[in-house]
């Protein structure tokens, strides 16, 4: 197939600015180990919205574009390429997966180079590096499929890869979001109990109550310290997840974990908030450790997870709320931040609109 020339990106030009909605321009061919997708669906993250508002600092690769989570179809492939096909439906991911991990590819906006890391997804199509993507059924919903990118692994992975949940452990998860949600999921199936959300919007609650929460707590209504010592005991709870990345919650998240519990850290803060806490329990036992994606191996656990879908014990409707063209994503992302969405939002990239700029 000839690569298109051009397409529709979200292209992110100054940090904490909207992205700028434009057309872009596709390299004329594909070098080795590199796929060209064409975009169905892409989720938005809350580390995409951490990359636009800066979060890990200044940004040395401007202009360029983002994503990292959707589905679509290969409509090409270049040299080396040994895992997909042209035709194959995948998944694309941003934990590297089976295959070569290319060059980044060189796209051009304005007559100007336009950068893109392994996998970019705000955008109608893609190349990608082999690694990035994992071929689904063909029978698979694409616009479910998308949640295998991210939300879904990286949720299951921080509860089995991570925390190493076992039954009967009590869990409380700080952020009840795309990722949260599965966090709060991966838990129930877990037989973990038990399994607290705390959130600061209600509608986030509500869906958490859906996926397995067994005790809900309202943050911004309610003392979450006290409340949660209520119901796990002065002990504390096995296991603490942060999804927030704000600092004054990962040292309570850190009290709130038992001698022997486990706090796991998902969200992560801006570049230079510090974290303050008491380290003499970690001589003993206590363990507070970061999570990379849940450690997941994209390869390994997205069939094994689409087993589990196709076999009704892991349940992915209800996990995606709301759904935008391209062209309005600055409006979604807006939503993201002020807790309208509740679960996961997508993009999909057959509706279309105008171009904003």
């Amino acid at each position: 197939m000839e690569i298109p020339r051009k397409m529709r990106a979200a292209i992110l030009v100054e940090q904490k600015k909207p992205l700028i909605v434009d057309e872009v321009e596709l390299p004329e061919t594909l070098d080795y180990g590199q796929v060209l997708v064409r975009i169905f669906f892409s989720g938005i993250c809350g580390s995409q919205i951490g990359e636009i508002d800066g979060a890990k600092g200044e940004d040395r690769f401007l202009p360029h574009l983002l994503g990292h989570e959707g589905s679509g179809e290969v409509m090409a492939i270049g040299p080396g390429v040994r895992h997909v096909r042209t035709g194959d439906q995948v998944i694309m991911h941003w934990r590297p997966g089976k295959g070569h991990e290319a060059a980044t590819p060189r796209y051009s906006w304005r007559g100007k180079p336009l950068n893109a890391g392994f996998v970019t997804t705000f955008n109608e199509y893609a190349v990608v590096s082999e690694n990035r993507v994992t071929v689904m059924p063909e029978d698979f919903d694409p616009r479910l499929a998308t949640l295998f990118g991210c939300a879904l692994t990286t949720g299951l992975g921080v509860v089995s890869n991570n925390a190493k949940v076992k039954m009967g452990e009590s869990v409380v998860v700080f952020g009840a979001g795309g990722v949260g949600l599965n966090v709060i999921q991966g838990a129930s199936l877990s037989s973990a109990y038990p399994i607290i959300g705390v959130d600061l919007y209600d509608n986030k609650l509500e869906l958490a109550r859906t996926f397995g929460a067994t005790h809900l707590i309202h943050s911004g209504k309610q003392d979450a310290r006290s409340e949660i010592l209520k119901i796990v005991g002065a002990q504390g709870a096995d296991v603490v997840i942060d999804n927030t990345g704000n600092t004054d919650i990962i040292a309570m998240a850190y009290e709130l974990t038992a001698a022997q519990g486990r706090t796991i850290l998902v969200g992560v803060p801006r570049k230079g908030n510090k974290i303050s806490i008491y380290s003499l329990p970690l001589h003993f036992g206590k363990i507070m450790t970061g999570s990379h994606g849940g450690e997941a191996e994209p390869a390994v656990d997205i069939p094994k997870y689409m087993k589990l879908h196709q076999a009704g014990k892991l349940r992915l409707d209800g996990l995606i709320t709301d759904c935008f063209d391209l062209a309005d994503i600055n409006m979604a992302i807006s939503k993201m931040r002020s807790g309208e969405i509740a679960g996961r939002c997508l993009i999909d990239m057959n509706l279309k609109g105008a171009v904003n700029q």
